[in-house]
């Protein structure tokens, strides 16, 4: 089973990555930039780099990089909270809303391959399950820090 599972999300993994390639080529985009950009356009409440970094899992040093090149590109901009001036607030500029609308296709692409077939009722039963999986991992590192 979880031989399976892994194989799975490897499978995953690659078919997000073919429907994402042409996007990150017609933009001459790294893949990390693409990710950034579209992190932020469909997460709205997450707006710094370490949102990025938390939530995605991604290397702190991988993402100062793309997002330093994705303001150098006109693609993001920054500003500071008038409360907090130490933290960074990312906005995803006008400029790149071809790009996120070119992701968001690509996305949805992705999307419609993976879940083919599937009835309202699979993919409800699928996200409750996955849901299971996330609290599992949250409760994990819960009783981890407790120790």
């Amino acid at each position: 089973m979880y031989a399976k599972f892994w194989n799975d999300q490897s499978l995953i993994k690659s078919l997000y990555s073919e429907c994402m390639e042409p996007v990150c080529k017609k933009h001459q985009l790294t893949r990390m930039e693409l990710d950034i950009l579209m992190f932020l356009a469909n997460n709205p409440q997450f707006t710094t780099a370490t949102d990025i970094v938390e939530t995605r899992q991604l290397t702190k040093s991988h993402v100062s990089l793309a997002v330093n090149t994705l303001t150098r590109k006109g693609y993001l901009s920054r500003s500071f909270s008038e409360k907090n001036r130490k933290t960074i607030h990312l906005t995803v500029c006008e400029n790149a809303l071809g790009i996120i609308e070119d992701g968001r296709n690509a996305q949805q692409k992705f999307g419609s391959i993976l879940f083919r077939d599937f009835s309202k009722e699979d993919k409800e039963t699928l996200s409750r399950l996955l849901s299971r999986l996330e609290q599992n991992i949250k409760h994990h590192y819960l009783e981890e820090s407790l120790c």
